[in-house]
């Protein structure tokens, strides 16, 4: 068979056909009495396992070695080629990622594509001062697309750029809430816990219906922070929460703060003070606990709490008694 019609059975073309035959790799097993090449069946054969390899990654070198080399095993060869697969992959979403946020950025003109390929590149540098200069750059300067903004809050450790990021997301609006809303569903805690405070510092009817939901995230560091955003926020349902937080003793100080905020609506205080009585009426909750407790009543408002603050004042723990009295003192002064 000559070569225009190996080239036409093949699809291999006839340059790369004498490409491969200047190689070595298939040499033609006759010629014609005109001295044209001659292909026989094997070496067709030959010339679509040497396309095989190649569809592979195998550069024509290696190839000639797989099909000449009775020693040559292709264990070490299909790892290395696994291997820069994965990092040319990478490589490769990455710029897609990079594209796709300079296309969100709607650049008028290659003026504003460098500018967004800067400022993506500042929020991935090495340099805290740089990633944050970038994040509070973000919102008057270059339009970052919100998705890089999302990606950099939820990896940020560095709590001085973390703020910034939170900041810059949350100028934008209900803009970035699907996206941190997934980052409530990461199976990292750093993550979970990055995107409940990034949410947690938007003023958004959206956001605080997120928090409500956190409230029955498994992640107990997650109902934290959201209770205590929904308690500024004035959401009586973050009550259970803080309550717990302040018998647990873990940011006690910020919940009861929540609590005496909730307490100043009516409708909010005699639930709180109910909830925090009966926690002190409960037998399994240590002394240092029904302190906390006894002094988050301090702040509620209204004759119930005082009602509450007047029994503990003959209870029988000393501390508790004493600060009971105390607290009521100072609410009766005039």
């Amino acid at each position: 068979m000559l070569i225009g019609d190996v080239a036409r059975r093949s699809g291999v073309s006839a340059r790369m056909l004498r490409h491969y035959d200047a190689l070595g790799l298939v040499r033609p097993t006759g010629r014609t009495d005109a001295g044209y090449r001659e292909y026989s069946e094997e070496d067709i054969r030959r010339i679509f396992h040497i396309e095989s390899l190649r569809s592979l990654g195998l550069s024509l070198r290696e190839v000639g070695r797989a099909l000449d080399d009775p020693g040559f095993t292709p264990a070490a060869l299909v790892d290395d080629l696994i291997r820069e697969t994965r990092e040319r992959i990478t490589r490769e979403t990455e710029l897609l990622t990079r594209l796709r946020r300079i296309g969100a950025a709607e650049p008028a003109g290659w003026e504003d594509v460098l500018q967004v390929v800067a400022l993506l590149q500042a929020l991935g540098s090495q340099s805290a001062g740089k990633r944050q200069r970038a994040a509070l750059s973000s919102v008057d300067e270059v339009p970052v697309p919100v998705e890089a903004l999302v990606e950099a809050a939820l990896s940020e450790t560095d709590p001085n750029v973390a703020g910034a990021l939170r900041w810059a997301l949350a100028q934008l609006g209900d803009g970035g809430l699907a996206l941190l809303a997934e980052g409530l569903g990461s199976p990292v805690a750093e993550v979970r816990t990055r995107a409940v405070r990034s949410i947690a510092e938007i003023p958004d009817g959206a956001a605080t219906a997120l928090l409500q939901d956190a409230l029955t995230n498994p992640d107990i560091v997650v109902r934290r922070y959201a209770a205590l955003a929904l308690g500024a926020r004035g959401g009586a349902e973050a009550v259970p929460t803080l309550v717990d937080m302040v018998v647990e003793g873990t940011n006690d100080v910020d919940a009861a703060d929540a609590l005496s905020a909730l307490a100043n609506r009516p409708e909010s205080a005699d639930q709180i003070v109910t909830r925090l009585a009966d926690r002190l009426a409960h037998t399994t909750v240590e002394p240092p606990a029904r302190r906390r407790l006894t002094q988050a009543l301090a702040d509620i408002p209204g004759i119930t709490a005082s009602r509450a603050l007047a029994d503990l004042s003959h209870d029988d723990d000393r501390v508790v008694a004493l600060t009971a009295a105390y607290i009521l003192g100072i609410r009766n002064e005039p």
